[in-house]
């Protein structure tokens, strides 16, 4: 008798939605196109994030004035230290992107949020990460939280070789490094996947993400439930945050 896969289930937990202010006080380049802004303040004491998939609503002030929000994967966060780390992708344009190249310590803004967890188990027998720059974040906290023993594949989509970075993790983990969206779509479709039970997640601009679902769903035969796909991001429109689970 062969044994029965293991039964895994997502959990899902709700936080109380607060608004909190911070102070920012650290600020790192981490590439050409990645900055990382440490925030800290009283208000994060009680700061919960139990999943890399969380995303914070990132609230701040332009100097014309105007309130901007937009979504942010918390990729570092301390609540006994009071602190949580966002990184900011710098594109050409955007007031985030703005406001994140002139950041300086003791600028002042708020995070609200993460509404709540979805915690995807890390005993699968693989684990497939796909992304553009927008999703390294949250790629970067789940290679660091996966335990050694798990197997992993990487798939990041950056602008040029300037981007690529070092990943830590303590998982067996392959990284492939593509240079635009064609690429990305094209190397998902030739990869070979691993036997076993695994998980998909990925995110990035809202078009290439239904793309990705598709190969993954037709071309790869990925159950629904064994992916999670995000959009972060649309040509065009600001504040995107949208699944596409079902």
């Amino acid at each position: 008798m062969n044994p029965q896969s293991p039964v895994r289930e997502i959990q899902r937990i709700r936080y109380e939605l607060r608004q909190r202010e911070v102070t920012v006080s650290d600020v790192e380049v981490l590439s050409p196109e990645m900055v990382r802004v440490t925030f800290s303040g009283e208000a994060l004491a009680d700061f919960a994030s139990q999943s890399f998939d969380d995303h914070v609503k990132f609230i701040f002030t332009t100097p014309q004035g105007a309130v901007v929000r937009r979504h942010y994967t918390p990729v570092r966060c301390d609540a006994a230290a009071r602190t949580v780390a966002l990184e900011f992708a710098l594109h050409p344009e955007g007031d985030a992107s703005d406001w994140a190249r002139a950041a300086q310590v003791g600028q002042t803004a708020v995070i609200a949020g993460p509404r709540g967890s979805m915690i995807i188990p890390m005993d699968y027998d693989w684990h497939l990460l796909v992304g553009d720059s927008s999703a390294l974040p949250a790629i970067r906290r789940r290679l660091a939280e996966l335990p050694a023993g798990a197997q992993v594949t990487v798939v990041i989509q950056v602008s040029d070789a300037r981007e690529h970075c070092a990943l830590t993790s303590a998982a067996s983990v392959q990284v492939h490094w593509v240079h635009d969206e064609a690429a990305m779509l094209q190397s998902i479709s030739d990869l070979v996947l691993p036997a076993g039970d695994g998980f998909v997640w990925a995110a990035g601009e809202g078009s290439q993400m239904r793309q990705l679902r598709t190969i993954l769903l037709k071309e790869k035969g990925i159950a629904k439930q064994a992916m999670h796909i995000a959009v972060y991001w649309m040509q065009g429109v600001s504040d995107v945050h949208e699944r596409l689970d079902d």
